[in-house]
C-alpha cells in the first residue's frame, strides 16, 4: 500500500545535459524538492542506458566499439553458473546485497552517490526519494549476443538479464529506503513502444508482464512503489495487467491514446496508481513556444477526460505528479533548464487552483 499523496507535485526523468554531478544533484533538489531523483549523466559513455547497468553481467566483451555477450567464450558456462549461484544467495537465502555484483558503483553511477549524500544532508525536506533503471524489456533488447541477435530471444539470457536488472533495482530501493520510508523506483522502457511492430513480432504480452512482473517484485521486496517510463505510445494494458503502481507517459503528446483504456484506468486509480503526466513537452521545438498557463489549461482538459469516466477530480489531483515527457539528456542545458521551469510551474499553478497550495 502507499504511503505517499503526490498531489500533483513535481517529478523528474533522470538525465540531464551536464558534466558536474554534485550541480546537477543541486538543480534536481531545487526544483524537485519534495520527490528528488539521481542525475544520469549521458555526456559520460558509462552512464549510458545499456552500459550504465552491465557492470556483474556474465561475459561481457567488446569489439570494435561494440559491446555484446559472448556465448561462445570458453568461460561462458562458468559464468553463469557464478552468476545464479550469487543471485539464488541473495534471493533465496537473504544473502547480502551490498558488496554483490548487483551494487551500482562509483565508476557508472556517481550520480546515485551524489544524490544519497544529498538526501542525508536534507531528510525531512521531501516525501520521498526516486531511483531508475533501465527496464528488462529495453534492456534485452538493445544488449545482443555474439550473432548480434538481441538476447531477449534467447530463454537463458533473458532470465539472466531479468533476474539482474530486478537485483539492480533491488539494491538501490534498499539504499534509499534507509532514507525514506518508501522509495519511488522507476524502469525506463523506451523500448516498450516498439510491442506491435515487425520487430517485436514474436514478442507476446504475456511476456512483457512476465519481465516487469519479476522486476517489480524485486523493489516490493524493500517496501519501493515502482514506475514504468514509456516516452511514446505502447501498448498500455501490459501495464495495467504486470501492476505497476505509476505509469509515467508523455500526456503531452499521447494522451488520447492512454485514454483509450477506460476500465483499466479507472481500476488502475481505483487500487491506488499513480499517473506521472508528461505534460512538459521535451522536444527542442516544443520547449520554448509552450507557457506554463497553456500547460495548465491543457492538463485540466486531460483531467476533466478522466473525471468524464468516472474518476473523481480529487482523486486525479491526489494521484497525480507533474512531470516532463522524458528525460533532457539529449538537449541542451537551457532547454533542460526551461523544462524545469515548466514542469515546477505547473505544478505550483495547478496545485493553487485545485487545493489552496
Amino acid at each position: 500500500m502507499s504511503m505517499i499523496s503526490p498531489e500533483c507535485r513535481p517529478l523528474l526523468i533522470g538525465s540531464l545535459p551536464m558534466a558536474d554531478h554534485g550541480k546537477a544533484t543541486d538543480l534536481i533538489f531545487d526544483y524537485t524538492p519534495e520527490f528528488p531523483l539521481w542525475p544520469q549523466l549521458p555526456k559520460y559513455k558509462e552512464e549510458g542506458m545499456i552500459v550504465q547497468y552491465l557492470e556483474g553481467f556474465p561475459c561481457v566483451a567488446e569489439c570494435d566499439g561494440k559491446i555484446f555477450i559472448d556465448g561462445a567464450s570458453s568461460l561462458f558456462d562458468a559464468e553463469i553458473l557464478s552468476f545464479y549461484e550469487e543471485y539464488l544467495m541473495i534471493a533465496e537465502a537473504d544473502g547480502a546485497l551490498d558488496g554483490s555484483r548487483f551494487e551500482l558503483t562509483q565508476k557508472t553511477a556517481k550520480g546515485f552517490f551524489t544524490f544519497l549524500d544529498t538526501a542525508r544532508k536534507r531528510k525531512g525536506d521531501f516525501i520521498s526519494l526516486k531511483g531508475q533503471t533501465t527496464g528488462p524489456v529495453t534492456f534485452c533488447m538493445g544488449l545482443v549476443d555474439q550473432d548480434n541477435r538481441a538476447i531477449f530471444y534467447d530463454d537463458q539470457l533473458r532470465d539472466i538479464a531479468i533476474k539482474h536488472i530486478a537485483l539492480k533495482a533491488r539494491w538501490q530501493t534498499k539504499k534509499m529506503a534507509e532514507i525514506c520510508s518508501q522509495p519511488i523506483m522507476f524502469f525506463d522502457e523506451p523500448g516498450l513502444a516498439g510491442l506491435g511492430s515487425s520487430a517485436y513480432i514474436t514478442v507476446t504480452q504475456e511476456d512483457i508482464v512476465a519481465c516487469l512482473g519479476e522486476v517489480f517484485a524485486g523493489v516490493k521486496e524493500e517496501n519501493g512503489l515502482t514506475g514504468v517510463h514509456v516516452c511514446a505510445n505502447t501498448e498500455w494494458p501490459v501495464l495495467f495487467d504486470a501492476g505497476v503502481d505509476i505509469i509515467s507517459f508523455d500526456a503531452y503528446s499521447y494522451f488520447d491514446r492512454l485514454v483509450l483504456y477506460a476500465d483499466k484506468l479507472v481500476e488502475f486509480f481505483a487500487r491506488g496508481g499513480f499517473l506521472a503526466s508528461g505534460i512538459v513537452p521535451t522536444s527542442p521545438e516544443f520547449i520554448e513556444k509552450e507557457t506554463v498557463d497553456g500547460l495548465v489549461e491543457k492538463w485540466f482538459k486531460q483531467c476533466g477526460q478522466l473525471v468524464a469516466l468516472g474518476i473523481a477530480e480529487d482523486v486525479v489531483y491526489k494521484q497525480s505528479f507533474i512531470t516532463p515527457s522524458c528525460g533532457t539528456g539529449a538537449v541542451t542545458f537551457e532547454q533542460a533548464k526551461r523544462v524545469l521551469e515548466l514542469t515546477q510551474g505547473v505544478s505550483k499553478k495547478i496545485r493553487t487552483r485545485l487545493a489552496g497550495n
